[in-house]
């Protein structure tokens, strides 16, 4: 048996410029950091006295003679990207909601493709995690999703993810003061909106608007230097990040008429007017998670405001993709 424990992320600025489309001809840059809420993969060698192969347990379970006939893209293309000829039986539990904005379908593949790296007992680099996940969702299944989450589940971390012209990315540790790391910490607030989307979706409207928004998309870039100024500046208060995100999520919504909605811009309204300074919606947009900025003082108010909402408190992240469990059985 092998367990993989694989990090959710939140993407502060630059989301959008880590689509290969874009960042091919432009270059990309983005500010992410993930967060102690997890994607847990279990994956061992299933016995051969069933009248099935494989087994795999989600929120549906699909028992299935061959690899190709799983109806889960992911595990589909994982099994038969690492030609898995063997038997498997794979569970998926989360801390969050999937189709939420936190990145976790990448953290689904980065964590099976780690699985079954162990199960064969190889190691693999995050570096080789990353590439092997981008690879998965953008070519093998052929989502329409960009580049960052993937590396943000391998690698974890509060990083700085460039993205090349050439095809490569760079990620850069984000290293602050503790007190100051603590203090943006204390500024932000995690809720859930109440419904979910599907991001390929979203992100398939965003990317066929991508050369109509380049001046959106090159100020989006450009806010994560601005957001990293604000961070080491011994003299600029911790509220001017809370002021990026709101005009980050401004330009984030001019992508395209699916990022937001009336129900979400009526949430987010109702959060800057009870002390709330800034957010956005996480991920590709159109539902899922809510990300505010607000002054620990205001909190309360806020969270009165939006009680009919989920609010889930969290703590930054370092670890990346684990195994955490390791205990192959003999069959592989």
């Amino acid at each position: 048996m092998i367990i993989t424990r694989t990090p959710f992320r939140i993407s502060f600025f630059g989301g959008g410029t880590d689509y290969p489309t874009w960042y091919h001809q432009h270059g990309g840059e983005v500010l992410s950091t993930t967060i102690d809420k997890y994607c847990y993969i279990s994956c061992r060698h299933l016995p051969p006295f069933f009248d099935y192969k494989h087994r795999i347990v989600y929120s549906a379970i699909e028992n299935v003679r061959h690899w190709d006939e799983i109806r889960h893209p992911a595990v589909r293309g994982v099994l038969g990207w690492a030609n898995c000829n063997k038997g498997l039986e794979i569970h998926h539990d989360g801390d969050l909601p999937a189709r939420s904005g936190l990145g976790s379908s990448s953290s689904f593949t980065v964590g099976l493709v780690h699985a079954i790296a162990a199960l064969k007992g190889s190691y693999v680099t995050k570096d080789q995690l990353a590439r092997d996940a981008i690879h998965i969702e953008q070519n093998v299944i052929g989502e329409s999703v960009g580049s960052q989450d993937q590396i943000a589940a391998a690698y974890g971390g509060f990083n700085r993810i460039e993205f090349l012209r050439s095809g490569n990315f760079q990620v850069s540790p984000v290293i602050l003061k503790k007190s100051r790391q603590k203090d943006l910490q204390k500024h932000l607030m995690l809720c859930f909106t109440g419904f979910s989307r599907i991001a390929a979706e979203v992100a398939k409207d965003k990317i066929a608007n991508l050369k109509q928004r380049e001046s959106e998309l090159k100020r989006m870039r450009e806010m994560v230097d601005e957001a990293m100024r604000i961070l080491h500046s011994c003299n600029r208060p911790i509220e001017e990040f809370g002021d990026l995100l709101h005009e980050a999520w401004r330009a984030k919504k001019a992508l395209s008429d699916k990022v937001s909605t009336s129900e979400i811009d009526q949430i987010y309204e109702t959060a800057r007017s009870n002390g709330a300074i800034g957010g956005k919606i996480l991920g590709a947009g159109g539902g899922g998670f809510l990300l505010l900025f607000a002054r620990p003082a205001d909190q309360p108010r806020v969270k009165e405001a939006l009680k009919h909402l989920v609010h889930v408190p969290f703590n930054f992240d370092e670890s990346g993709s684990r195994v955490v469990m390791y205990q192959p059985n003999g069959l592989s």
